[in-house]
């Protein structure tokens, strides 16, 4: 069964089980048991951070019990806690896998840029006091988008095998007063986004040129780019899979961003 979650990532500490029971698969995961009557495991297409948020998450899990589609929506919704749902369910045949299954992922990072810190967006934005160049930015997002080698833009705990990855888009928008940096690779190494974001805002406010930002790819070397940003900004917007899966897509944007997230 494959489902399609959305979570605000305020108050978790994260996608991946943990023995305190404070992250989101956690609780998912047990609620997921409560309907099925057995132990439920799941697997998802991209483990988000403490702090993220998740518009289009897609898990899939193995079980042998049967239940109409509406108990793993609206009764799995019913226990979990109001800062997460279960937007669809669609069964799938064994050989589809949420992660390796998955074409690509596409996030955005919404960024409130004024003078004063959010008060109502807390938590659901970044936010970055002085003035930015978007063109600047757009200049150097430019360079990121291809198959590259982000070893720059990687954490140092990254479990991945291999740094690289294929970047099919790098934006730069602006709506009023937020800037609204979008994503969309084949996959993504832990912390890149917001390792990307925090270089481009360097562009940005007039610390570096653009060009700084390929040297910093080039250079393949986590020191030489900008500390990680903070994760309240960043979105899972949505997983992307073959034609022949028919998954459903994300819902609407939430209210309060409405204006801001673009696709």
């Amino acid at each position: 069964m494959a489902l399609g979650i959305e979570y605000d990532g305020n108050g978790f500490c994260g996608w991946q089980t943990q023995p305190s029971g404070c992250a989101v698969q956690d609780r998912l995961e047990a609620a997921l048991a409560t309907i099925a009557g057995v132990p439920v495991a799941t697997i998802c297409a991209g483990r988000t951070d403490a702090g993220v948020h998740a518009l289009g998450q897609v898990v899939h899990f193995d079980c042998a019990v049967e239940r109409p589609l509406s108990a793993w929506v609206r009764g799995v919704n019913a226990l979990l806690p109001p800062a997460m749902a279960v937007t669809w369910a669609q069964p799938v045949t064994e050989d589809f896998h949420a992660r390796f299954s998955a074409r690509a992922r596409t996030y955005r990072y919404v960024l409130l840029n004024t003078a004063v810190r959010p008060a109502a967006d807390h938590g659901r934005v970044g936010w970055f006091h002085l003035p930015l160049d978007i063109g600047q930015m757009r200049a150097a997002a430019a360079c990121l988008v291809g198959e590259q080698d982000f070893t720059a833009f990687r954490a140092a705990e990254c479990q991945a095998k291999s740094p690289v990855r294929t970047l099919h888009e790098a934006t730069v928008e602006q709506a009023g007063p937020y800037v609204i940096f979008g994503f969309r690779a084949n996959a993504f190494l832990h912390h890149m986004v917001r390792n990307l974001v925090g270089s481009l805002v360097y562009v940005g406010k007039g610390k570096h040129a653009p060009q700084w930002l390929a040297e910093v790819l080039q250079g393949r070397d986590r020191a030489l780019a900008a500390p990680t940003f903070d994760a309240s900004g960043l979105y899972l917007m949505r997983v992307d899979y073959e034609n022949q899966w028919a998954l459903p897509a994300p819902r609407l944007r939430p209210p309060q961003l409405a204006h801001a997230v673009v696709d």
